[in-house]
Formats: C-alpha cells, structure tokens, sequence
C-alpha cells in the first residue's frame, strides 16, 4: 500500500471515530500532496510524500517554538499533537548507529579525509538515508567524522 492509499485509508478511519484534530491533520497533508503535484506536475511517488511530510513537521515545529515565545500553551499542544500525526506517517528514524555507518562506508566509497570532502559524502550518504534522518543532523555527523 502506497503512503497516498494509507493516508486516504486513515482519513475514512478518523471520520467515522470522530476524530476531529486526525481528519484536520490528515486533510492538511493531502492539500499539500495536491499542491505539491500541481507544482511538479506529476504523481508524487512515495519519496516525494515523505519529503512534504518531513517539511510540514519541520514548520510545525518551528511554530511551535514561535507560540510558545509568544505565551499561546493553548497552541503549543494543538501544534505538537499535530506534529505527532504527522510523523506517524513518516518512515522509522535509523538510530545514531546505523547512520553513523552509512557515513563511514560513504567517506571510504568517496574516499574523503577532510572537511573539503563534505560534498562529496553528503552526496553518498543522503540517498542511502532516504529521509529517515534530519539532514541537519546528518551534516554535523559527517563534519565530526571529517575533522582531524
């Protein structure tokens, strides 16, 4: 089953629990799919729906951050049960371990030895990692595994 077919399959769930915040939430992210296909002008494939997800928890955590400075609690938990629906629809993180891995076969495949090199391993690692990591954290890995 398809990520777009899972998500169809959860909203009919949520409509007939009731579930007002899942079926709000769910909408949300097939409004982004559909916008995200009229901009491409293609069906999005399973890769393409996690990176809209990914970018959508990315500002949802960011508002969160926004709310809580601007003292709105009743916001903050909306904003993050969202964000907690939306990860559910996104692959299982790797562990520090696993992606400290892919990073070590990918300085040795490139064969990097400094920080000049980064491009070069993030180029390698980032497809094998297929979004189950932040990209940020990915980097900062990669640069510690680069510095002398």
């Amino acid at each position: 089953m398809s990520l777009e077919e899972r998500l169809v399959e959860e909203m009919k769930q949520a409509l007939k629990s009731n579930n007002k915040l899942r079926l709000s939430t769910i909408r949300m992210i097939r409004s982004a799919l559909k916008n995200k296909e009229i901009e491409l002008r293609k069906k999005l494939e399973d890769e393409d729906v996690v990176k809209v997800i990914q970018v959508m928890v990315r500002k949802g955590e960011e508002s969160v951050e926004q709310f809580q400075t601007g003292g709105r609690m009743d916001l903050v938990e909306k904003e993050k049960k969202e964000i907690e629906i939306l990860k559910s629809f996104l692959p299982q993180p790797l562990s520090q371990e696993e992606i400290l891995k892919i990073i070590d076969q990918s300085i040795q495949e490139t064969q990097s030895s400094s920080l000049k090199d980064i491009g070069k391993v993030m180029k390698s690692v980032m497809p094998k990692i297929g979004g189950k990591a932040d990209g940020k954290l990915i980097n900062q890995l990669v640069k510690e595994r680069l510095s002398p």
